[in-house]
């Protein structure tokens, strides 16, 4: 049977999603745990890859095992009990044996968190900025990122991926209470392209660069033109959306 897993965590003291040879991961401190638990070699695919320090609120994960009623109603709470405070199981859910987590994503959610003033309590889960910030034209530049759907100029420049395509259908600012919150939606993402893309708007909102400029930016597809990416710490992978015909 093929299982979805939902998994929450604070990805500040693990090197990213994906197993690493001598760093210690999200993927394989879930799969050592539910290993132990059903005594099966369990094998996690997830949504996508978040880098080191990054978090999720609702990160998706498949897998496959052979599980007895008792034990599959009790799993979650099992895991929670196994896992530390750090990394959460929020639910199982069984879908189609070829449902796959990645593939299958229709959209991915991610925020983007900044702090204006000094938190100890936000410290590692947002971007202290202490900088004025012309939010006016953060927004009329954010709208600009849904009328383009080529993003070379905000992806790592070593990627392996075929293309630089992504379908952006949200990117939206809040503010509120000394904080900003950036919301974007897109069909996929390229590695590190919120960060770059939310470095760029800052310096859009520092007046370094014009509206226009951040335009050209992305019409150009070169990651050299574009702004500083920021850190990890403030970005969370909020959600991930799947066809309801996959879920059992």
């Amino acid at each position: 049977m093929r299982y979805f897993l939902v998994i929450s965590y604070c990805g500040t003291k693990y090197h990213g999603w994906q197993r690493q040879p001598n760093s210690l991961s999200i993927q394989q401190t879930v799969e050592e745990a539910i290993s132990t638990i059903l005594n099966q070699k369990i094998l996690l695919v997830a949504a996508g890859r978040t880098d080191a320090g990054v978090h999720a609120i609702n990160m998706y994960a498949h897998f496959d095992a052979n599980i007895n009623g008792e034990i599959e109603s009790k799993l979650v709470s099992l895991l929670n009990s196994f896992l530390n405070h750090s990394i959460s199981i929020k639910k199982i859910m069984k879908v189609i044996d070829n449902a796959h987590a990645r593939f299958d994503a229709i959209s991915r959610t991610y925020k983007y968190k900044i702090s204006f003033c000094k938190d100890p309590f936000r410290h590692e889960r947002y971007f202290e900025l202490r900088n004025e910030i012309n939010f006016k034209n953060i927004k009329t530049a954010s709208e600009i990122l849904l009328s383009h759907n080529d993003f070379k100029s905000f992806s790592k420049t070593r990627s392996d991926v075929k293309n630089y395509l992504c379908e952006i259908s949200k990117a939206e600012w809040e503010l509120k209470n000394n904080r900003a919150v950036f919301t974007i939606t897109a069909n996929r993402f390229l590695r590190n392209m919120v960060r770059a893309i939310v470095g760029t708007l800052i310096e859009v909102g520092k007046n370094k660069i014009s509206v226009d400029d951040f335009n050209s930016i992305i019409i150009q597809r070169d990651r050299k033109k574009a702004g500083f990416s920021v850190p990890a710490c403030g970005l969370y992978l909020v959600n991930v959306e799947y066809s309801k015909h996959i879920f059992l």
